[in-house]
């Protein structure tokens, strides 16, 4: 299938003539390009509150923003999200998908928190996933204190957030950590070796291209050896049983659909419940796109509303 209308549209808005490749730019080029990105979010749903804290971690504070939904006084502690932004472990921070972390506290009515982890290369492989754990750790511990629920917790993550979205569901089994009542991925990294077709048929993009992709492992990584570790690749980790209910969306034209696709199918067939949404027309990051682009929008209100079921 086609580009979606709108998408397409977007990508030519966006498109600058003889601008150079991403992955020839600088950590600090693409951390400025990954900002804007955040400019094409548009108008978010209303909810009760947002205030910036910290948790603590080993040696250091970890910085989050919890958004909490409006309800009822009297509902009593509220089911808690854990959102982790993509960006490739090297960009993204509390404001660049600001608008998901909004949009799923008003349609779940989850207390939302969100993580700022550190960023490669300044801190590879595997920080952002200690620092990911230790969060999910500390609001569980903590539940009263962010007003949610310490039994119902779920995770959300989209691109590389996904990635650490689908390894905390792992680590938290294999460590008797804290229990997740639902994943939710979104066009997730799930495989470092990955060579299926759609990483060919896509890529050159648009978005995210192999090369572009390769870019971002080098920065993450600090051995090639490393990309065989579940904790990078969760798509490849042996046992899938016991792990929470899965909704995991792909996009048609990114290099990481089959990866998603396949790690749905390995979670079906280990008995894991999960629900799998092939997005026609999408890019990469089309989440992003929410201001201009009705297909962002309704897909980000399914996944939403996913974490909400979860919780009914």
């Amino acid at each position: 299938m086609s580009l979606d209308p709108e998408i397409e549209t977007l990508l030519k808005q966006l498109a600058v003539q003889d601008a150079p490749a991403p992955e020839t730019l600088t950590v600090a080029d693409n951390r400025a390009a990954g900002r804007a990105f955040a400019a094409l979010a548009g108008d978010t749903p209303p909810i009760a509150g947002v205030r910036d804290t910290a948790v603590a971690g080993d040696g250091r504070d970890i910085p989050v923003r919890v958004y909490r939904p409006i309800a009822d006084r009297d509902a009593g502690p509220l089911p808690v999200t854990l959102f982790l932004h993509g960006g490739g472990w090297v960009f993204g921070d509390l404001d660049t998908q600001d608008h998901i972390a909004r949009t799923v506290a008003a349609r779940s009515g989850t207390v939302v928190v969100s993580v700022d982890y550190r960023l490669a290369p300044e801190h590879r492989f595997p920080a952002a996933v200690e620092d990911a754990y230790t969060v999910l750790t500390r609001v569980a511990e903590n539940a009263a204190g962010f007003g949610g629920d310490a039994e119902r917790i779920a995770v959300f993550g989209e691109s590389a957030g996904g990635n650490l979205a689908a390894v905390l569901a792992q680590e938290s089994v294999r460590r008797g950590g804290p229990r997740i009542s639902v994943q939710v991925l979104a066009y997730p990294v799930l495989d470092r070796f990955d060579d299926s077709p759609s990483m060919y048929e896509n890529m050159t993009g648009p978005v995210l291209s192999r090369s572009y992709l390769e870019w971002f492992w080098g920065a993450y990584l600090a051995t090639p050896d490393q990309g065989a570790d579940p904790r990078v690749s969760p798509g490849r980790a042996e046992d899938l049983t016991g792990l929470p209910p899965a909704v995991i969306a792909t996009a048609e034209h990114d290099p990481l659909r089959d990866q998603g696709e396949r790690y749905a199918r390995r979670l079906a067939d280990a008995g894991v419940p999960v629900e799998h949404l092939p997005v026609e027309g999408a890019v990469h990051g089309f989440l992003s796109f929410t201001g201009s682009v009705r297909l962002a929008r309704d897909v980000l209100d399914r996944l939403a509303d996913a974490v909400g079921r979860a919780f009914a």
